[in-house]
């Protein structure tokens, strides 16, 4: 039976977790890993400066104090999980994961870490609050049909689901990241005391929508799913630093 490690962002007794782990469990082996509370935008952050303790729940999941994701996958296949588990399932997080999204998603970065550990991983998102069912569904038909054709690609698999009742999914897509335009919101409050505080604000509006990105896929109904992977080069800038650096020489020679 396939062993899944399942962790997420948005914290253990999140809505989207426990409703991907009770569809799960019907078919497959499955251990709950993830943070203690929600953690969103954690990114691959991992716990260095401290202990991290962990509590197991009534009814088995692990959650780990204060933990990021990435930490509870690290914990997860390095130690707490036994025999080590097969695919690593990261979900499902409330809220879409596209675009710019996934440099910043804790919900995307626990996947990245168990393919960084040699395993399988998906990342599974809902494009809302309400059909988590619909994801959960979305998940189980993705991994029976992983088993029957592994995929030997080597990559995060970023899923995003709309946020819909499963019979009006239009299908599967195979998607590029899109973009959003920078973030500029910051909401500045003061406290009974004088001190100012400040929250982050929301995404920027979608820049780069085009037909073959994420977000057109979920927008038309489709279940997104784009490949990730963590190798950050850019190849493409190689031959101009090349010829910058030789400029550089030539000026420094002067």
């Amino acid at each position: 039976m396939l062993r899944i490690l399942l962790s997420n962002d948005d914290g253990v007794t999140a809505p989207g977790i426990q409703t991907l782990a009770a569809a799960l469990r019907k078919h497959y082996q499955v251990q709950v890993v993830a943070p203690d509370r929600n953690r969103s935008g954690a990114s691959n952050a991992l716990t260095l400066d401290r202990p991290l303790r962990i509590n197991t729940l009534s009814n088995g999941d692990i959650s780990v104090q204060e933990g990021t994701p990435t930490d509870c996958v690290y914990l997860g296949v390095n130690q707490l999980v036994h025999p080590r588990p097969d695919i690593v399932v990261s979900g499902i997080n409330c809220g879409p994961n596209l675009g710019d999204d996934v440099i910043y998603s804790g919900t995307v970065a626990a996947a990245m870490e168990g393919r960084h550990l040699g395993l399988p991983a998906l990342a599974v998102s809902l494009n809302g609050d309400k059909h988590y069912a619909t994801a959960a569904e979305i998940t189980v038909r993705l991994l029976t049909l992983l088993q029957k054709f592994p995929l030997r690609a080597g990559n995060t698999l970023n899923i995003n689901v709309p946020d819909v009742p499963v019979e009006q999914i239009k299908g599967f897509r195979v998607t590029r990241c899109g973009c959003r335009s920078a973030a500029d919101k910051v909401y500045v409050q003061e406290d009974p005391k004088g001190n100012m505080l400040y929250w982050i604000g929301p995404p920027g509006e979608k820049n780069d929508a085009g037909p073959e990105t994420d977000f057109a896929a979920v927008d038309e109904g489709f279940v997104s799913i784009t490949p990730l992977h963590v190798d950050l080069t850019a190849y493409k800038a190689h031959k101009l630093m090349e010829e910058w650096l030789a400029k550089v020489g030539d000026i420094e020679e002067c």
